[in-house]
């Protein structure tokens, strides 16, 4: 029942793939086909990128199976579609995903083989599930006859991680400021009332202004006279008789009266 099953859904997923005129043929020719015939023709998947452990499909990576299919007919057969499912594991074998259904149309001639390759890509839960590859193929008559590549266990995993993810460090960069904000919330707010608050210096505005003013004239040293400022100038552009100052003179009327005394 099960093959039937899947059989049913590959040729569905052919008619939305190419209209619903070749799909109603398609699905006519397998109906009228007896089940007697038999084709005479193999299929065997691989998967190159396996473990030694199993098949194991990385969600969000593609997983590539190589089909190899041999063609024991004395006619050629055309392999036209190849698609898949995964389903349970346990006896009911309900299918839970269906994946891609490739379209191909390679011509096998008789007595000859061919290696085509099948990607798909899940986006699932990890767990254990049974996989199933069918691919149709159609003899020299038209008739279309399902073929299974592969039908067994594999383990749907999570990717890989890394620390040096450029996701990965982001987020441990958005947590950490995160995580500093809060501390320094809960820091001013309930701990910082509780500490002793620093004193203030005694020193009076004027005491520091007079302090700063005077470390300024040390730091400033003595200017030279060739600097102009507001305070100092140029001695040689001012003549003489304006820079000496005048003597006192002495009055000799004090001295002449002191003498007659």
């Amino acid at each position: 029942m099960a093959r039937f099953g899947l059989l049913s859904l590959a040729l569905f997923s052919v008619q939305a793939l190419i209209g619903g005129a070749f799909a109603a043929d398609a699905a006519e020719n397998v109906q009228e086909a007896p089940e007697a015939v038999k084709l005479a023709v193999s299929a065997q998947a691989s998967f190159p990128a396996s473990e030694i452990f199993g098949v194991k499909l990385v969600n969000g990576h593609p997983t590539q199976a190589l089909i190899t299919i041999t063609n024991d007919e004395p006619a050629p057969v055309t392999v036209n579609f190849i698609g898949g499912s995964l389903s349970t594991l346990d006896e009911s074998s309900n299918v839970i995903h269906n994946l891609t259904v490739t379209r191909y149309g390679v011509e096998i001639p008789a007595g000859q083989q061919e290696s085509l390759s099948y990607s798909f890509a899940t986006e699932m839960h990890p767990q254990d599930l049974k996989l199933s590859i069918v691919s149709i193929i159609s003899n020299s008559e038209g008739q279309l006859f399902p073929v299974y590549a592969h039908n067994g266990t594999v383990s749907v995993v999570e990717p890989e991680t890394s620390i040096f993810d450029p996701q990965i460090i982001f987020l441990y960069f958005f947590l950490l400021a995160c995580f500093s904000a809060t501390v320094y919330f809960f820091y001013t707010v309930w701990i910082a009332p509780y500490f002793p608050q620093k004193r203030k210096s005694g020193k009076t505005p004027e005491f520091s202004k007079k302090s700063s003013a005077a470390a300024k004239k040390v730091e400033e040293g003595p200017s030279s006279p060739a600097v102009s400022s507001a305070t100092t100038y140029n001695a040689d552009w001012i003549p003489a008789h304006h820079i000496s100052r005048p003597e006192a003179r002495k009055v000799k009327g004090s001295s002449r009266s002191k003498s007659r005394a």
